[in-house]
């Protein structure tokens, strides 16, 4: 897909007003067949301990033997402030000047943030989507918005996330008798297939074998960052 030009807002009314533009171009449907992939990238970004830089970590993972095959990252000076529902708009800069170091293409990435679970449809995960052009999966640890029931405690029991009766995501046990993660449609997949492509990546964790890469790196530079001083 088309990448679109990253904007950096003014103001929070500004911010506001991409996110309206913006969410009407998200493709929230398709298929990727497993037969299409061959790499996955894991999304994940970080704040320094000092509270004064962002971190942006992108492992990228063979498909279907989920071994690491590049990891990047990048710092960079924080230039949004902290406002629930607007972190793309300081998470993304760090995030794609970490993506320019991948030598390989991503054919599927999945983001430690929201996709469409959103107030605005428009979270990390999609509106990173639409700036990459990749294919994105919005796989958080949380909620930001919305009501759904318990899932059952069994490996790929799911309940609808539901906000003012639109289905926006879904609450997906990814392993049995453990916190289950928030999955929403990111960018070019359907929520279905988002479904299933973290249930095949979250085989032995509770998080999706390149988001924990992703994770682990990004808490390395962290700490790298506060032993420097």
């Amino acid at each position: 897909m088309k990448a679109i030009p990253w904007t950096v807002p003014g103001s929070m009314e500004e911010a506001r007003a991409i996110q309206d533009e913006l969410r009407s171009r998200v493709v929230r449907d398709g298929v990727i067949p497993e037969k299409r992939v061959r790499w996955i990238a894991g999304v994940d970004a970080s704040i320094t301990r000092d509270g004064r830089k962002m971190i942006g970590a992108i492992c990228l993972l063979s498909w279907p033997g989920l071994e690491v095959e590049e990891i990047v990252s990048a710092t960079d000076e924080m230039t949004f402030p902290y406002v629930p529902g607007y972190l793309s708009f300081r998470e993304i800069p760090v995030l794609l000047r970490a993506a320019t170091q991948l030598q390989k293409s991503v054919d599927l990435a999945i983001v430690d943030g929201q996709g469409v679970a959103h107030p605005r449809r428009l979270g990390l995960a999609s509106h990173f989507g639409l700036v990459t052009g990749w294919n994105t999966i919005g796989c958080a640890k949380s909620r930001l918005t919305g009501a759904a029931a318990d899932p059952g405690e069994e490996r790929g029991a799911r309940s609808a996330l539901l906000d003012g009766g639109e289905r926006i995501g879904t609450v997906l046990r990814t392993r049995t008798s453990v916190a289950p993660v928030w999955v929403s449609v990111g960018h070019g997949i359907g929520l279905d297939d988002a479904e299933r492509w973290v249930l095949r990546t979250a085989h032995r964790f509770r998080l999706p074998e390149p988001v924990r890469c992703a994770h682990r790196e990004a808490g390395n530079v962290r700490r790298r960052l506060a032993e420097e001083g």
